[in-house]
């Protein structure tokens, strides 16, 4: 079986597991007991360094370690062994820290013998899945199993599954300055804001004035195209508002942009125009390449 179809298959089954483990429970509903492969103490159990998710909102996890104070565990945490009677959370580190909050002293596992590279596959499987990471969480996590494992977007996206160019789009965010990334993160910048961003001169000095105006993304869009214009032609800013793109080009340009995960411009005028794909890899150029052969 070749890596392809392997992985695959991979992420057919960890999406599967991760079902297993988060179906809902209803309100009134008795509330039964997961399987799980043992309980064991809670001090034998350790965070993955790994684990994309790094935010976890204080309120939640008490509201969270009050539920379970009523209704006990009800969805196991996910473990590996990584030594005598001790390991490592695969998936589950918000239970596991809202058992704490609430006094457990021990909690519900189920043990895998996974590698690095699937424990990492289904933490990310499990918080795309809940949409519990941050835009940021879930690009570094994307970049993470790219650079230490090999894989392609369209790998990821048969994963976790997202479109190829959920992918792309979502590691554009992280060649954002750090200070643009820390607003991203907290929620103050969202990831439409963001991504619009990434080509202007100064991110972080747009951030702070979008910020501080509450500019909607279209607005952000509209600043992004003005930097960007007045980066290439020093005289732009002397260029009438009515030589301005119109909202339907904007938006346009925000469609395919966010279809193909690259940058795309689009210069309309009454006699024809310009459509414009920004690549930096051969890789983007040879995916362009493929789009277009197959229309």
């Amino acid at each position: 079986m070749n890596d392809d179809n392997s992985r695959r298959r991979l992420g057919r089954g960890l999406a599967a597991l991760i079902g297993e483990m988060d179906q809902p429970v209803q309100a009134g509903a008795p509330v039964t007991a997961v399987n799980a492969d043992r309980k064991i103490p809670i001090e034998f159990v350790s965070r993955n360094p790994r684990n994309p998710r790094r935010t976890f909102d204080e309120g939640e996890l008490q509201d969270l370690a009050s539920s379970i104070r009523q209704h006990g565990i009800v969805q196991p945490v996910v473990v590996r062994t990584i030594a005598d009677e001790r390991y490592e959370i695969i998936a589950g580190e918000r239970r596991w820290r809202a058992a704490q909050l609430g006094g457990f002293t021990d909690i519900p596992v189920i043990v895998r013998d996974v590698d690095d590279r699937t424990a990492l596959e289904i933490a990310i499987v499990e918080n795309v899945q809940r949409s519990d990471l941050n835009p940021l969480e879930e690009a570094m996590g994307y970049d993470q199993l790219i650079a230490e494992h090999g894989y392609t977007q369209n790998d990821l996206g048969e994963i976790i599954g997202k479109s190829r160019s959920h992918v792309a789009n979502s590691l554009r965010l992280l060649k954002l300055p750090e200070p643009v990334r820390d607003m991203l993160s907290s929620g103050t910048l969202s990831a439409g804001h963001a991504r619009a961003l990434i080509p202007t001169s100064d991110p972080v000095t747009l951030a702070r004035s979008i910020i501080a105006k509450g500019l909607s993304v279209r607005d952000t869009e509209r600043l992004a195209q003005n930097d960007i214009r007045a980066q290439n032609d020093p005289n732009y800013g002397q260029a009438s508002k009515a030589q301005e793109k119109d909202a339907d080009t904007l938006a346009l340009e925000r469609t395919l942009s966010d279809s193909l995960g690259l940058d795309v411009t689009v210069n309309h005028k009454v006699s024809g125009g310009q459509l414009r794909i920004a690549y930096k890899t051969l890789d983007q150029l040879e995916e362009i390449c493929r789009l277009l052969e197959r229309r």
